[in-house]
């Protein structure tokens, strides 16, 4: 398969970040072309037609979401950037942003326009001051160049863009947890209906999209929504950005078309080039993790023999019984020599950490699961604690506001459900487990 670039082709040339060199390679023709030959809604069908899916993690299509954004009079718009980047084994985004940082500003700029919003806001994880500073320079050279403020292009368009980073909460990656922190509140999800769409930001109508969806809104203005769904496979169109990280010959972001092989992308040339150390693959979470885990045989293949394809409908394959999810694209290997317990219980203690604590169901069984894994892990479990796992997942997913509780119980259920036999050996085998993790100490750690 062709390895074709549509966010990453330039991301290489030197001083691509300023906006001289951005606008020399072909930067903001997409905010000219919609500005001078286009409406507002041409440009959301544009994106309608491209099959866009969200790149956050849902894959809901995105322009589908922004035809569902309420008009109302005399009420302001608002598009705010998804960029609290936070899911374990995700980095696409903050590598766009710190390498290309003009082609999101331009997404916004062409995105802000079809859905006729005057303000809008780029919402930026709190550890990534660095990449707030670069953003802001940026931004300030496109108000320099007449691409922000007052009248754009002189076509009487407005728009002015702020940077807003955040406290550094996971939960805040939620849109409406992120919504309520950027009006100053603490982030704590709400309850939905109302979406955001009718009541966003301030009350008013907004839309929430990722970095990356809002970066792909470029290529597809510039070239035509049915270029854009040309690309890829089924209902998975255009290209993906992919975290790949974990036991691998090659790890970084890579830039694939849908429907690459997942055996392509592992062990490719044009990709990671196999398992580090000659190593054995045992596992991949495939989406960032909150998605549930795949063990060696059902990574490159699906339950019914077919290869397992980078697409949403093709690592979904077999639902949670034989699948897991494209999810936020944080593509996590381990190779043979890992511990699935370990492992697991370092996703579980992340959520108990990050859970915001409004609904009992998160609050209490994340801690629970962390309790119980550590237990397991560390010398103290019995093969109850198994079973007791697995009862604590159905108590937390589907029964809270936000995903997070449904992002804390599928990992372990998948990691149970695939690998028992190494949860029952760290039962029966608690001495060596103790020493294969923690060294030639056999006493058990200490909660």
């Amino acid at each position: 398969m062709k390895n074709r670039k549509l966010l990453l082709e330039n991301v290489h040339i030197p001083g691509i970040e300023t906006f001289d060199v951005y606008r020399k390679n072909g930067g903001y023709r997409s905010v000219e072309k919609a500005l001078n030959t286009m409406t507002p809604d041409e440009v959301v069908e544009e994106v309608k037609k491209s099959g866009l899916r969200g790149r956050g993690g849902a894959g809901f299509p995105t322009g589908m979401k922004w035809s569902f954004l309420a008009k109302p009079e005399g009420v302001p718009r608002y598009l705010v950037c998804n960029a609290d980047e936070s899911e374990p084994g995700t980095f696409k985004d903050r590598y766009l942003m710190e390498k290309i940082p003009h082609l999101l500003i331009e997404g916004m700029i062409t995105s802000s326009y079809a859905l006729g919003a005057n303000t809008s806001y780029i919402y930026i994880r709190g550890e990534f001051m660095y990449i707030l500073h670069i953003l802001e320079k940026a931004i300030a050279e496109a108000y320099d160049k007449g691409f922000l403020g007052k009248n754009i292009l002189g076509k009487g368009y407005d728009l002015d863009l702020f940077v807003v980073p955040g406290g550094g909460a996971y939960i805040c990656g939620e849109e409406t947890a992120l919504l309520e922190s950027l009006e100053g509140k603490r982030g704590n999800p709400r309850i939905k209906p109302p979406f955001p769409a009718v009541k966003g930001l301030w009350g008013c109508p907004t839309v929430v999209n990722n970095v990356e969806s809002l970066a792909a809104v470029v290529p597809i203005v510039n070239d035509g929504g049915d270029s854009y769904a040309a690309i890829g496979i089924g209902r998975s169109t255009g290209t993906k950005l992919i975290s790949a990280c974990g036991n691998l010959v090659k790890p970084g972001v890579y830039e694939i078309e849908m429907g690459l092989s997942v055996e392509e992308f592992i062990y490719g040339d044009d990709y990671c080039k196999g398992i580090a150390n000659n190593k054995k693959l045992k596992a991949c979470v495939p989406g960032g993790s909150s998605v549930p885990i795949l063990p060696h045989y059902l990574v490159t293949k699906t339950a019914s023999g077919e290869d397992r394809l980078m697409s949403y409908e093709s690592l979904a394959d077999g639902g949670f019984v034989s699948g897991s999810m494209l999810g936020s694209g944080g593509f996590i290997v381990f190779d043979e020599d890992q511990c699935i317990v370990r492992n697991t219980w370092n996703f579980t203690r992340f959520y108990a950490h990050e859970s915001c604590g409004q609904c009992s169901p998160c609050r209490e069984g994340t801690g629970w699961m962390e309790k119980v894994l550590h237990r397991l892990e560390n010398g103290h479990g019995n093969i109850r604690d198994i079973d007791l796992l697995a009862e604590i997942n159905k108590k937390i997913e589907g029964n809270t506001i936000c995903p997070l509780g449904d992002a804390a119980a599928w990992p372990v259920a998948a990691a149970i459900r695939h690998f028992r036999d190494e949860f029952e050996w760290h039962v029966t085998n608690k001495d060596e487990a103790i020493t294969r993790n923690y060294g030639l100490s056999k006493e058990p750690l200490i909660a």
